[in-house]
């Protein structure tokens, strides 16, 4: 019989498989008109590339060997030799119209004896191909008056390409190729590929959905796992901040503590002949190290706060707000009156406040900020406002980027508590950090 715990989870399981299905067979519907698309166009791509090498071998390997010099002057043999290549060799299903042109634009030979000897300026297309020497294919315009033979023979493709005369004149060969034997021969390339494809993702998603099922349980029981390493590891770094601060405390900062009154009482020990600057380095000793006491008094405070515990959450706000005052920055701090919260709900709190108020020190350049704690509807609040410079969210993710991972690491552990944190800023209007969380 499945455990209670088993019967409420597996729901969940199912729900998140059934997502993962729906997704995956939204996602194989856009791959599949993607990778058709895709392929349709790799089809029609390698079919005009086949236009190409028809209409190449047609001209280069067909009609150029017999063509004479004398077909520019409209040489009846020259225009006869050619005819015969092309309706003979050339013309088909396929290819239904062939002409070549000169440099000019005038017809020196067609297939269609009334082209013949007309001229037409030629297109920017076709100069380019005279000049770089490669065929090239479209789809004709057969309401240019140089197409008006064409006009009743459907949709065609025009192919072109650098011929020469065996002086070395070069002309431009043209054949018009039927539009559906070219767009036939695109679609014997790309349907097999597509239904390829296609029966490739549909077997690739039906054998997903076991594994989804596999992966689900395994993703839920690693968050379970996952949730209670965070907890350990919350508790075991508070246990060890607690246990670095009282080190610090009673080691390095009474090591200091001595070491400075030892300097003040050397200075004045020293008899009034001594050299002034030695009186002086002294007492400029015993200065700095009471500065270092006190840094360290102030980084002890962030690493655990003793007021936490011995006289609450206010207290240790207002500890956290004093560093403020020597910044110039003015402080308002409003705690409400007889909070009762859990630790964990304190420490986070905590957490959550210092982040926000060493960003407003370091980063804000603010001369004004408001700490707000409030607790209604079974929910504790806290706001931190200030006037300063602000920031647009691209500046946030570049500082994240950077290393600056204090905010996204409080806003994890409120999340994991149930709440949540929201930060509104804009450049020059400030920034206001807000969190709640059960209490």
């Amino acid at each position: 019989m499945p455990s209670p715990d088993t019967v409420t989870r597996a729901p969940a399981v199912a729900g998140e498989v059934a997502k993962f299905v729906a997704a995956g067979l939204a996602a194989l519907a856009v791959f599949v008109i993607g990778a058709v698309l895709v392929i349709r166009d790799l089809g029609q791509s390698e079919a005009l590339r086949d236009a190409r090498q028809f209409a190449i071998l047609s001209g280069q390997g067909i009609v150029e060997p017999v063509l004479r010099d004398s077909l520019l002057r409209g040489d009846r043999r020259a225009l006869e030799a050619v005819d015969v290549a092309v309706q003979e060799r050339v013309l088909g299903e396929r290819i239904v119209r062939v002409k070549i042109w000169d440099r000019a634009g005038r017809v020196v030979y067609s297939d269609e004896p009334r082209a013949i000897g007309s001229t037409f300026p030629l297109e920017d297309e076709k100069l380019e191909v005279l000049r770089t020497g490669e065929a090239r294919a479209e789809l004709s315009n057969l309401a240019g008056p140089e197409n008006r033979f064409e006009r009743g023979l459907g949709e065609l493709y025009e192919v072109y390409l650098p011929i020469r005369t065996p002086d070395g004149t070069p002309l431009l060969f043209e054949t018009y190729q039927r539009a559906e034997e070219v767009s036939s021969t695109g679609r014997r390339i790309w349907l097999p590929f597509a239904a390829l494809v296609l029966w490739s993702l549909v077997l690739l998603w039906l054998v997903q959905v076991p594994l989804a099922w596999r992966l689900a349980n395994r993703v839920r029981r690693g968050h379970e796992e996952r949730e209670r390493l965070l907890e350990r590891a919350v508790d075991a770094s508070i246990d060890e901040r607690r246990r670095i601060a009282g080190e610090l405390h009673d080691g390095v900062v009474q090591d200091l503590a001595g070491i400075s009154y030892s300097l003040s009482a050397a200075a004045d020990r020293l008899p009034q002949d001594a050299p002034a600057d030695v009186r002086a380095a002294l007492r400029e000793g015993a200065t700095a190290t009471r500065d270092s006491m006190r840094r360290i008094r102030s980084l002890l405070l962030e690493i655990h706060p003793p007021n936490l515990r011995a006289a609450g959450l206010g207290a240790a706000l207002a500890d956290l707000v004093t560093p403020l005052a020597t910044h110039g920055i003015a402080v308002e701090l409003d705690v409400a009156d007889a909070l009762a919260l859990p630790e964990d709900v304190e420490q986070l709190v905590y957490r959550a406040a210092g982040e926000a108020l060493r960003n407003v020190e370091k980063h804000a350049h603010a001369s004004r900020v408001s700490v707000e704690l409030r607790a209604r509807d079974g929910a504790v609040r806290l706001a931190v406002v200030d006037d300063g410079v602000g920031f647009t969210a691209e500046e946030r993710e570049r500082r994240r980027a950077e290393g600056h991972v204090g905010l996204s690491l409080v806003e994890e552990l409120a999340t994991r508590a149930g709440g949540r944190i929201e930060i509104r800023s804009a450049p020059g209007r400030g920034t206001m950090f807000t969190l709640e969380v059960p209490a």
